[in-house]
This record gives C-alpha cells, structure tokens and sequence, in this order.
C-alpha cells in the first residue's frame, strides 16, 4: 500500500479499492500473482504492478443468481455482463469471484468452464482444484450435456444440423425450432452443442442466416438493441463424488421470454 502511494497520486482508499478489485500483482521469482491484501509484505527484488482503470473498476454487473449449492460445486445463473475470466485491470466482475464473495459458507471457486459476456444462463463453480478438474475432464471428453435456447431472427426450419468449421476445427451443433411469431419473424431454438468452440452458437446460427437477436459481433445488434438473445437453460452430468447422474434446468423466470 505505501510503496503504491508513494508513486501514484491516487488517494490510499482508492488504491484499497482497486485493490481489492484485483488490479495489483505481485512478482516474486519469476511468478506473478494477483493480490488484494494491502498489508502485504514485499521483499528484495518483488516487483509490483498496478492497473488503475477507473472505467474498469466502476463497472457493477448484475447479480449472479445460486441455483444449487453442492458443497464441493455449484451451479448459478450468470447474468449477461459477468464475465468469466478477469483481466490484469480487475476480476470483480467475474462469476468466479463473485461467488467466493457471496456464497455461504465461503470457499474458493473455479473456472470449469465459459459463457460469452453477453450470454446468460447455467454455469458450474467448483470449489475444489480436483472437482475442478474433475469437470474439466468431463467437458474434454464431452461427457456433459448442454442445452441452449436462442430467438433468432426468421422463421427457423424445424432442425438443422450445424457443422461448419470453427478456426479450423470441427464444431457441430444441433438446432430445431420450438415456435416461430410472424408478426416480430422471429424464432425461438432450441441448441445442443458437442463441441466447445469460441462463440460457436452465434458464428454456426448466423452463418446459417438465422442470427440471434441482440448479437453485436455475428448480427445485427448495437447499443440500441436488447441483450444477446441466448442462455444455457439445461446441465447434465455424474457427480463427482458417487457418479449419479445430475441435471439441472433454468427456471422459468430465468429463461428467455419469447411472445409466441
């Protein structure tokens, strides 16, 4: 904390803050770690970095919402805006740490996998290294069942099967339609992917000509339109303590709403 006062002109509460926030790392012995404490101890030769972006630090997404509590994981909702992985200007907006500093009783939380920014829906924490990559081996092996709900724009067919290469490699996903509005000509679909690709989802759907509404990077949505229109509504895997199988559905009132 003094050595960051001495050579910021950031008052000590704000560099507390931004601390907390996870915008200092510490390298000691060629590893750097993110830190948060600002009573913390630095030796000869540490080396201290401090990213200060208030834009950054000022951002307050919406609440992520607990689904089930299974001790060593559990399973939330991520809203749109909460990111999954951190940046070296800040991690509070992450699921990760918004459980560790929500969930009770408290316990570390890991990344097992990723939903984009902009998509909502089921998401699993482990709270263990090993039930981390326990899940991490199930999603490898594709050992995990995922659904997804999207409304795109047109009127959907009733299946396509979606395998366009994504940065050359395979990615397949299955899509059919659930019901279709010919007043707004959009549709609501129903997704199952067996492979993990980045942003697959929204590149296979709008290659197709069927983007999902909301979607600024694959269709037609800007800062005027609503939110990407797509959520994991449907988990299902063995538990990692007696191998029964488990699954998990989005509640109603979480799921996408769609005028028929």
């Amino acid at each position: 904390m003094d050595a960051l006062e001495e050579t910021t002109e950031l008052t000590r509460q704000t560099i507390k803050q931004a601390m907390n926030k996870g915008a200092t790392w510490l390298t000691r012995n060629k590893s750097t770690q993110r830190i948060r404490r600002a009573d913390k101890s630095l030796k000869p030769g540490d080396e201290l970095h401090f990213y200060f972006d208030q834009n950054v630090l000022d951002e307050r997404p919406e609440p992520a919402t607990l689904i089930a509590d299974e001790e060593l994981y559990s399973i939330w909702h991520k809203p749109c805006g909460i990111l999954c992985q951190g940046s070296k200007w800040g991690d509070h907006c992450t699921i990760n740490r918004w459980v560790e500093k929500n969930l009770e009783p408290q316990r570390p939380a890991f990344i097992v996998h990723r939903l984009d920014r902009a998509a909502t829906g089921l998401i699993i924490i482990a709270h263990q290294k090993k039930i981390a990559a326990y899940f991490s081996n199930l999603f490898q092996q594709r050992e995990i069942e995922k659904k997804y709900q999207a409304i795109v724009e047109g009127e959907f067919p009733n299946a396509l099967k979606l395998d366009t290469d994504i940065e050359g490699k395979p990615a397949l996903s299955q899509a059919k339609a659930i019901a279709y509005n010919s007043a707004t000509n959009l549709s609501l679909v129903d997704i199952a992917i067996e492979t993990g690709r980045k942003h697959q989802i929204r590149r296979h759907l709008s290659a197709a000509g069927f983007p999902i509404v909301g979607d600024r990077l694959y269709g037609q949505g800007n800062e005027q339109t609503s939110d990407l229109c797509l959520t994991s509504y449907y988990l299902s895997f063995n538990a990692p303590t007696n191998d029964v199988k488990k699954s998990y559905l989005l509640p109603d009132n979480l799921q996408l709403k769609f005028l028929y």
